[in-house]
């Protein structure tokens, strides 16, 4: 039996979260450029990473309980024009400090619109597709890594860091009018009561979850948040082939995200977090094989599969466990993906101005070997008490 189509205003969100990416993303890529043009060292232009990871961890939780009331259309179209303003912003700051300054503020914007978004899904289509939806959205994010990220690298790398950002300011404009014109307005999910984020607070499962979300995160940006500079010391790479090595990284990931997508209400959420979570963590096994650009390719394979996949797959899988506390357990989510990505962009930083770049891969599959320790528990949690409802 063929499959309803999912509702227009979907593909509206999915391009906003190609955006939200590519500018979360734009860092790491452009890291080369950024330490060179600022006059700081790799490991110092890296904690933009760390920085706004913070902003975003600490704000879409207290974000999400201040905008609970507003319309999603207005909400939504709103910040990625926050977000448009912030980039150009950050085109004009002639220093770190500034630049640090100007990107904690630009990156409120991801810590509202991707965990909104999942939200607002859910409430576009019936029950029996939420799961799809979520991770059809979140789908964005992986097309940014396919496209926006090696982009903005490609860019960032022939005519600096502020082109990058400035394209990106170009796309969140297009895209705040695309939200606009698509998505329905009166969309308004019920703002989660005290009792009922308590309700969130206290609720193993879902604390489970988001902790390891936060545990994959750490992990991976440990060594992620420092590709650039380790494969152009390593492989002596030029702006060309690093555009290229993110293409294909993100090509994995787009096609990890689709599979995850067609396949995910079938296997179920669990099942899948683990296989994607096991991908990222084969990689980090092998990554002192990548001494050319060939094995290189081939061992982030796995880790390109199943990286985007596993933020999808821990969104719908939030969504599954309680639709009705989704806006707040989405958030908290999305701060767990940021607290890993600070947690994880410190950790390498420390360790790359150590001379301890050897050791990156191993914390990293380290941290990565909890994740799944943690998700297989708190899956069997879960099947102990099935009629679980937050």
């Amino acid at each position: 039996m063929k499959r309803p189509a999912l509702p227009a205003a979907l593909w509206a969100l999915l391009a906003g979260n190609f955006v939200i990416g590519t500018g979360v993303m734009v860092v790491p890529g452009t890291l080369n450029e950024l330490s060179h043009s600022l006059q700081v060292s790799a490991a110092t232009a890296g904690q933009l990473i760390t920085a706004g990871a913070i902003v975003m961890c600490l704000g879409a939780p207290l974000l999400a309980a201040v905008v609970a009331g507003w319309d999603r259309r207005l909400l939504l179209a709103c910040t990625m024009l926050w977000y448009a303003a912030g980039h150009l912003l950050a085109t004009l700051m002639p220093s770190f400090g500034g630049l640090l300054l100007v990107r904690m503020l630009t990156v409120v914007a991801p810590a509202v619109f991707t965990a909104q978004a999942a939200a607002c899904a859910g409430l576009l289509v019936p029950p029996e597709q939420r799961g799809r939806a979520v991770t059809f959205v979140f789908l964005g994010w992986s097309m940014a890594s396919v496209l926006g990220l090696p982009i903005g690298a490609l860019v960032g790398g022939h005519f600096g860091w502020r082109a990058a950002f400035g394209l990106i300011a170009a796309l969140s404009i297009a895209s705040a009018a695309w939200v606009w014109l698509k998505l329905p307005s009166g969309i308004r999910p019920a703002a989660l009561s005290r009792e009922a984020w308590g309700r969130v607070f206290r609720s193993p499962l879902l604390m489970g979850v988001v902790s390891v979300t936060a545990l994959q995160g750490a992990g991976q940006f440990v060594l992620f948040s420092y590709f650039a500079p380790i494969v152009r010391q390593s492989l002596g790479a030029d702006a060309t082939q690093m555009g290229l090595m993110w293409a294909w990284f993100g090509v994995c990931g787009l096609v990890g995200n689709m599979v995850v997508s067609r396949y995910i209400d079938r296997i179920g959420a669990p099942r899948m977090v683990l296989v994607t979570t096991a991908l990222i963590a084969l990689s980090l096994l092998l990554w002192p094989l990548a001494i050319t650009f060939a094995t290189l390719a081939l061992v982030l394979m796995p880790w390109g599969l199943g990286c985007f996949a596993a933020n999808s797959a821990q969104q719908a899988r939030l969504v599954s466990l309680s639709p009705a506390l989704a806006p707040g357990s989405v958030a908290l989510n999305s701060s767990g993906i940021y607290v890993g990505q600070a947690i994880g962009a410190a950790a390498g930083g420390w360790l790359l101005s150590h001379d301890a770049v050897a050791w990156m891969n191993w914390v990293g599959l380290a941290t990565v070997l909890l994740a799944i320790a943690l998700s297989a528990a708190v899956d069997r949690a879960q099947r102990r008490a099935p009629a679980f409802s937050a």
